[in-house]
């Protein structure tokens, strides 16, 4: 059985909350494309559902997302890359403006575009094991899937910056204490704390959320297609083919500026 095979996005109803949980078990919940577009569909599907009115987002396994999944990232023209960004894009746009408020409920590992994901959630529930990071430069690539937006909206630019240049990790602690997680609980009770901070939310007014939530995107879509232009113009560099090969050969990147 191929990995892809176990690859799934549970869904299931605690009253008006939908709890999306990613499952990827052979690779820490990595985001490969066929969960983006599984959770992109299972948003749409809650939009046109009244009675739906939260999210939670987790992963199975004792991990939220360990980042994008390199061992699908067979980019081969520029065309490629573009489509790839364009499907991922429509993912963080329904997260960031959607009308839905999502709680991201995190444990153990949220790294590369696993934390693109949880700031792409109006909160973030973090247990005490939880880990983040961004680290896209280690494979020769730029943060992504709205990162480079919603991390400095979350932590300030220089903040962000750091994390962005030298692949900085994060004790569940730190990220509380400088903005990036919402509230940090004991391992093992994400779940329940998200979901008591959905429930909280369904039983708020829905339109001033949604307004409140496309304010506050505002200037998303540009960060976006800039970042669809830089991404898939990596995706063709050899450091990238380096950084990929490395990482799949469980070695150091050598790269060359090329």
């Amino acid at each position: 059985m191929s990995d892809t095979a176990e690859m799934r996005l549970r869904e299931e109803r605690e009253g008006a909350v939908l709890v999306l949980t990613m499952d990827y078990p052979a690779r820490r919940n990595a985001l490969a494309m066929p969960l983006r577009t599984a959770m992109l569909r299972a948003l749409e599907r809650a939009l046109g559902d009244r009675s739906i009115r939260a999210v939670v987002l987790t992963g199975a396994g004792g991990h939220f997302c360990s980042g994008g999944d390199i061992s699908g990232m067979d980019i081969e023209d520029a065309l490629a890359g573009r489509e790839r960004m364009r499907r991922s894009h429509a993912l963080v746009r329904l997260m960031v403006t959607g009308q839905l408020p999502i709680v991201a409920a995190v444990e153990g590992y949220c790294v590369g575009a696993g934390l693109s994901l949880a700031c792409a959630c109006d909160t973030i529930v973090a247990a005490e094991d939880a880990r983040f990071g961004a680290g896209f430069g280690r494979i020769g690539l730029m943060p992504d899937l709205g990162l480079p937006f919603t991390l400095p909206a979350r932590i300030g630019q220089g903040r962000a910056r750091q994390m962005f240049l030298y692949h900085t990790q994060l004790s569940a602690a730190e990220a509380e204490r400088i903005g990036l997680a919402d509230a940090v609980v004991p391992k093992g009770h994400a779940l329940a704390s998200a979901l008591e901070k959905a429930r909280f939310l369904a039983e708020q007014a829905p339109a001033p959320m949604a307004l409140t939530k496309q304010i506050l995107g505002e200037g998303l879509d540009r960060a976006l297609e800039d970042e669809r232009h830089f991404q898939s113009t990596l995706f063709l560099t050899e450091d990238f083919r380096e950084g990929r090969e490395a990482f799949l050969g469980k070695r150091a990147p050598r790269f060359k500026g090329a």
